[in-house]
């Protein structure tokens, strides 16, 4: 019998495995999430029945939540512009031929191997207001009069988290660029040196345009990644009251475990609202980019 009039049935046991996989991380997640946004708990975790969308209607009424929006818009568009641009420049560097590249390359991929929590607790010394190395280096180099409260200060605490984030974020987006760079024919650029192109004209108008679908997947797991970056804003971020500096992500945690409300409810509407956010900010970029382009 010819393999087109195998009855579409007989692939279901080969792709069972990969199915039950789906169905138990993502899906029956999902269903979860959207019941328990429609329920409503006891303190102490209880189901206690149906509430309907007053779930929904309570977080949208949450005095905190322009702030919390800022925060995220703040948080997202800043590390994923500055990881991109960085990513850039550091994969440019390793696509050359130096002495000593193989060490130079495992050494970029350290910080995204590492526990994200450690990360943040590593940073959280560092940015220590008494006994901080950042401290010290910025005093003892005249840099500051007195030290920073980085993570205390209003000023100072979303920058931090954002440069911390970018930490984390820089070492995958650089290697997704880098394989997109080495996918790029070398004929493509001698053609570019043959008709007086020089560097810059060259980066612009021949390296970019074809790194499109390596930038586009950069981006857009980055925008994934940075909305659910619970580690490093809670590890950075736990000391401080309220929802000054918290993104959706950990406004979602609070609300079910730290605020005086103890809403799971309300946590998973937000986690509802979460994913809506996620969805529509990729697909605006993917519209904006024009996706389909970038592939051909």
């Amino acid at each position: 019998m010819s393999r087109r009039h195998v009855p579409a049935l007989a692939a279901f046991p080969w792709l069972g495995a990969g199915l039950l996989l789906i169905g138990g991380v993502v899906l029956y997640p999902v269903y979860e999430l959207v019941r328990a946004s429609l329920s409503r708990y006891s303190i102490t975790g209880l189901r206690l029945g149906d509430a309907g969308i007053d779930n929904y209607l309570r977080v949208l009424k949450q005095p905190a939540l322009g702030s919390v929006l800022a925060n995220t818009a703040i948080w997202v568009f800043g590390v994923t512009a500055l990881t991109v641009a960085i990513s850039l420049a550091l994969a440019q560097f390793l696509a050359k031929e130096f002495p000593g590249r193989r060490v130079v390359r495992w050494s970029v991929i350290v910080p995204w191997a590492a526990s994200l929590v450690i990360t943040g607790r590593l940073f959280t010394l560092i940015y220590d207001y008494y006994h901080g190395i950042l401290n010290r280096l910025l005093t003892d180099l005249h840099l500051t009069s007195r030290p920073i409260d980085f993570l205390g200060d209003d000023r100072w605490t979303m920058p931090s988290m954002i440069a911390v984030g970018v930490f984390a974020s820089v070492p995958f987006s650089t290697y997704v660029l880098l394989a997109g760079l080495n996918g790029i024919p070398g004929d493509v650029f001698e053609a570019a040196r043959i008709d007086g192109a020089g560097a810059w004209t060259t980066y612009r108008a021949v390296t970019l345009p074809l790194l499109r679908p390596a930038l586009v997947v950069t981006v857009v797991l980055n925008i994934i990644y940075l909305f659910n970056s619970f580690p490093i804003i809670w590890t950075l971020n736990e000391r401080n009251p309220g929802f000054t500096h918290d993104t959706t992500i950990t406004f979602m945690y609070k609300l079910a475990f730290k605020s005086a409300e103890h809403d799971v409810g309300q946590a998973a509407a937000g986690g509802i609202f979460n994913v809506l956010l996620i969805l529509i900010a990729v697909v605006a970029y993917l519209r904006a980019v024009k996706w389909q382009e970038a592939g051909t």
